[in-house]
């Protein structure tokens, strides 16, 4: 529940932009999306995870949603000068995170004396659904409408923002965005081209994203001459005379002249030329600026080799990123994006000496740029907003387990997609259930608005013989307000029961299992204390693994498939480690950690090596906690005694 709500912005919403595609578009919702404005942003605690660093700058990463992280910023008074995002482009694609079975660092030190590389074979893979990209267009554009408005008024009086798309739904978000920042601080569509896409053979190849570029006001920040393009080698090589007193390369405009220097091109004889400026011109090339900034760039995708591949699935060049920032910000500026991803925003911005805050509602995400920041020796604090949302690791998980938790529920065909299925007892008969979808944010908050809706529009549909309906709600405004707002609408005398889904979720995830011993050697400085992983169990990559075989073996008509075994020390389900001998509670503080890449080398406190893990974690002092990631992502935490 909302600690509360923080206004958007501080001009009464008057939602033209909606009013518009009511219009133009016939768009639904109109009245829910104004009930939402009217509400503000929800404010929640916000708890700190872990701090890397001193982190003097205050550089943030959220998990949380766009929303709600905007909601924290400005409650704290905390403005951002740039603004990227990469939101989903209402693709219809899902996107997955590929998992790799690590090494068994049992036999690791065999592998390092045979000098053995890995055997095509040996590396396993399967995938672990992060989200899907799949919206109605209507409530797509009613959620971002949300979300500019929300960025808005945490933006700097000189801010600027870069929205990234595609042709999914570009034009539509261009109206939203004229509308939230005004026709007038519309600056340029800019059209990354790139090469790698599927040809096409019924319509011309798509080999571009877009990306809109707005300014909060004017003056903004725009440092052009910072992206100005270096003149290509064609073009300096005209520049063929060298003044022999400073040692300047220039090239010669204008007619050869008998009888004067410039009719062989040798000998030139500058202040002759600087005294007869009507029949030539002196170009010197140190004063050629290089090409302007062009409102198109072409630069490919991330090669598959490149180092700063970290194997997340909509991963955006840190060039294209770079460009952006040096044009809109300046050194120590704040630098926000809040569908994090990758981390590539952050990343940046940390090398150009900017500040940042970035948010994603993945965990995946976060592991992902948390540890990309940390090799970077970047500092900065993480925070989860407690909204209810991350119940089990993401909500596509959530939602796939949660027909199987609920007791007694079952589907019915006969309903409406609105209502998850029913449960039957003798008294009720069927009662229709309502699930929030956590993937639609729109429907996350149970409010009036929604209660409205579920009165009005999904209970009038149901057949004449329901006596009772189940509403389930992750996050209520209050029960009190929404039961009050239900006996006060007297057009339907069906019963409404309101039920919290996060006590059927609260024993829903099953923490991983550790053995592990701890030891001492005093002769040792750096290394003291060491920490041997005998064993590791993870339910959850267990059952990842089970569907993966299931479904292959099913599909394997040849007979060829080689099912993914683990063994019984289980450590090849571990990808990161981590000690802490700072705090036994509270925000963690990463000592000494280790990261297993997928080929099985040790990442050690940031630092790439190619030595095998080897099942240990060392620590100069003694550790006080044990984190353990496994492949899937999920991380748990270990006290560690004196024994």
């Amino acid at each position: 529940m909302p600690i509360k709500y923080v206004p958007f912005v501080p001009e009464p919403i008057e939602g033209q932009a909606v009013l518009n595609f009511n219009r133009v578009l016939k768009y639904k919702g109109v009245d829910d999306t104004s009930m939402t404005l009217e509400r503000g942003m929800p404010l929640y605690e916000v708890e700190k995870l872990e701090s890397v660093g001193e982190n003097k700058d205050n550089n943030m990463v959220f998990r949380g949603e766009c929303i709600t992280t905007c909601a924290y910023l400005k409650e704290h008074g905390i403005e951002v000068d740039l603004v990227y995002i990469d939101p989903p482009f209402a693709s219809g694609a899902d996107y997955a995170k590929k998992i790799y079975i690590r090494r068994n660092p049992k036999v690791a030190e065999a592998i390092a004396q045979a000098e053995q590389e890995i055997d095509s074979d040996e590396l396993r893979e399967f995938e672990d659904k992060m989200y899907g990209d799949f919206w109605d267009k209507e409530k797509y554009l009613n959620w971002v409408y949300e979300n500019l408005l929300a960025i808005k008024s945490i933006m700097s009086e000189t801010a600027s923002i870069y929205v990234h798309l595609d042709y999914h739904i570009c034009h539509y978000v261009k109206i939203l965005l004229d509308e939230v920042f005004g026709e007038e601080n519309y600056k340029n569509e800019i059209v990354w081209c790139y090469r790698g896409m599927a040809i096409a053979t019924e319509h011309y190849t798509r080999r571009h994203d877009n990306i809109l570029f707005y300014t909060k006001n004017k003056p903004h920040c725009f440092n052009w001459e910072k992206i100005t393009e270096e003149l290509e080698e064609s073009t300096k090589k005209k520049y063929s005379y060298i003044e022999e007193s400073t040692g300047r390369r220039f090239r010669l405009h204008g007619r050869n002249i008998s009888g004067s220097p410039i009719q062989n091109n040798t000998d030139i004889d500058i202040k002759w030329l600087k005294s007869n400026p009507e029949l030539c011109r002196i170009d010197y090339l140190d004063e050629k600026m290089g090409v302007k900034p062009r409102d198109w760039v072409v630069m490919d995708y991330i090669n598959i080799m490149s180092t700063e591949r970290v194997d997340y699935p909509t991963q955006k060049p840190e060039a294209l990123l770079e460009r952006i920032i040096k044009a809109s910000s300046n050194e120590n500026m704040i630098v926000a994006d809040f569908f994090g991803g990758s981390g590539v925003t952050a990343a940046v911005a940390n090398k150009l000496n900017r500040r940042f805050i970035t948010c994603d509602i993945g965990i995946n995400s976060i592991q992902t740029m948390r540890d990309r920041l940390s090799a970077d020796g970047a500092e900065f604090d993480i925070y989860e907003i407690k909204d209810g949302v991350q119940l089990y690791r993401n909500p596509v998980q959530t939602m796939n387990k949660l027909k199987a938790l609920i007791p007694g529920l079952k589907n019915e065909d006969a309903l409406d997609s609105f209502w998850e299925g029913v449960i039957t007892d003798t008294k009720n008969g069927s009662m229709p259930v309502y699930i929030p979808n956590l993937m639609d944010s729109s429907s996350k908050l149970l409010d009036k608005v929604m209660m409205n809706r579920i009165i009005h529009e999904a209970i009038p549909d149901l057949p004449a013989d329901t006596k009772k309906v189940i509403v389930y709600y992750v996050d209520i405004t209050s029960e009190k307000e929404i039961y009050d707002f239900i006996n006060e609408d007297d057009s339907t005398a069906i019963e409404i029961e309101l039920r919290d889904l996060k006590t059927i979720l609260d024993d829903v995830v099953i923490e991983d299992y550790v053995e592990f011993k701890l030891s001492e050697n005093e002769d040792d400085l750096i290394n003291r204390f060491n920490i041997s992983i005998d064993r590791f169990s993870s339910d959850r990559v267990y059952e990842k693994i089970r569907e993966f075989n299931s479904k292959n073996l099913l599909n394997d008509k040849k007979k060829n498939f080689k099912p993914i075994e683990i063994s019984n020390e289980g450590l090849e389900m571990i990808e990161f480690i981590s000690l802490d001998c700072e705090n036994s509670e509270g925000a963690w503080t990463s000592s000494s950690e280790i990261k297993i890449d997928k080929n099985g080398y040790v990442i050690l406190n940031g630092n790439k090596t190619k030595e095998f893990w080897d099942g240990t974690i060392k620590s100069e002092r003694k550790p006080l906690r044990l984190k353990i990631r496994n492949i899937c992502g999920d991380e748990t935490v270990w006290m560690i005694g004196d024994e």
